[in-house]
Parts: C-alpha cells; structure tokens; sequence
C-alpha cells in the first residue's frame, strides 16, 4: 500500500493541472466579455488596458506550465504503471505562492474589465509580498540578529530542551510518584 499515497497524490495533481487550465480559460474569456460588455474602448490596440491584460498573461501561462511540469505524473510507456506522482501541488512555499500569483493576475484580469485600469493596482501585491518575506526571513535577521524567544507564560525563564513525547511522559510520571519511574539524580 506504500504506492496508494503517490496514486492519491497524482490524481489530486491531475485534477489540480485540469482545474487550473479551466480557470485560465474561464478568467481569459470572462475578461475580454466584461471588456467588450463594460470597456468596449479598452480593446482598442492603442489603449494601455489591451497591452496590460496581454503581459499579464505571461507569468500566468509561465507560472501554470511550471506547475504542470513539476505536477504531471509519469508513467511507463509501455505498461502504464506509475513511476512518479511529481510533486505534491499542495505543498506550501514556492508552489503555493505561484499559485498566488496565478489567482491574483486572474483578479487582476477580470477586476480590470469590470472596474477599469485602476484594478492593475492590486497587481503590486505580489512584489510587495516578496519584499515582506525577504524582509522577514532573510534582511532582518541578519541586520538586527534573532529576536529573542517569547518568555514562557508559566514564568520558566530558562530556556528548555527539547524532550521527546516518551520522555515527558517519564518526566510526569517521576513528578507524580509513580513506582515504575526511578528518578536519578545528576551529580555535576
């Protein structure tokens, strides 16, 4: 049964790469629709909102083909077996946030040909939130050093090992008395 966890993973990958290449079609065809409802003059070759919905598509073609790629099971040729599920699309990180670029250029797509250009706006989300992250994770640290732990809420102030589910289990045992528990002492 080890093989049924990569079975499920590359089902859930294929129902992923078929959901996302839907929406693209869906956020494509629902944004020139509103456009030619709402903006029929955004269509025009000399308008900015035509060459903006046309660049926007690229990271969100380049990001969906990367995702099918890495997503996309293989299998035999010859006897269709399984030979690897690709990577789980539903990991955190790098795949998780591609997928939030994805999403927020199809609001972007659509907003746009809604409510006019003014919604190319919440593009700036994304590099925004990549600053914060390297900010966060990488500049902060390393100008101002680590912040220091939380106080335990309990009053502890030393800070304390980490102790396994077994060895916490003992230790509450010892501290109730329990016979099965012999408490040492360490002599230093």
């Amino acid at each position: 049964m080890a093989n049924a966890s990569a079975k499920r993973v590359a089902q859930q990958n294929a129902q992923t790469i078929k959901n996302m290449k839907y929406g693209m079609l869906a956020a494509g065809a629902l944004s020139l629709l509103l456009r030619m409802l709402f903006r029929k003059g955004s269509l025009s070759p000399a308008k900015l909102s035509l060459w903006l919905l046309a660049l926007s598509n690229l990271p969100s073609i380049f990001l969906s083909r990367y995702l099918e790629r890495i997503g996309s099971p293989r299998r035999d040729a010859t006897t269709d077996t399984l030979i690897s599920a690709g990577e789980d699309l539903g990991r955190p990180g790098i795949i998780e946030w591609a997928f939030d670029v994805i999403y927020i250029t199809w609001a972007c797509q659509v907003g746009s040909g809604v409510f006019g250009d003014w919604f190319w706006w919440l593009y700036l989300v994304i590099p925004l939130y990549a600053v914060y992250k390297l900010w966060t994770s990488a500049i902060s640290p390393l100008l101002f050093g680590r912040p220091a732990a939380t106080p335990d809420p309990r009053g502890d102030s030393a800070p304390k090992e980490p102790v396994s589910k077994r060895q916490e289990k003992l230790r509450k045992r010892g501290e109730r008395g329990d016979q099965r528990v012999r408490m040492q002492s360490v002599k230093e």
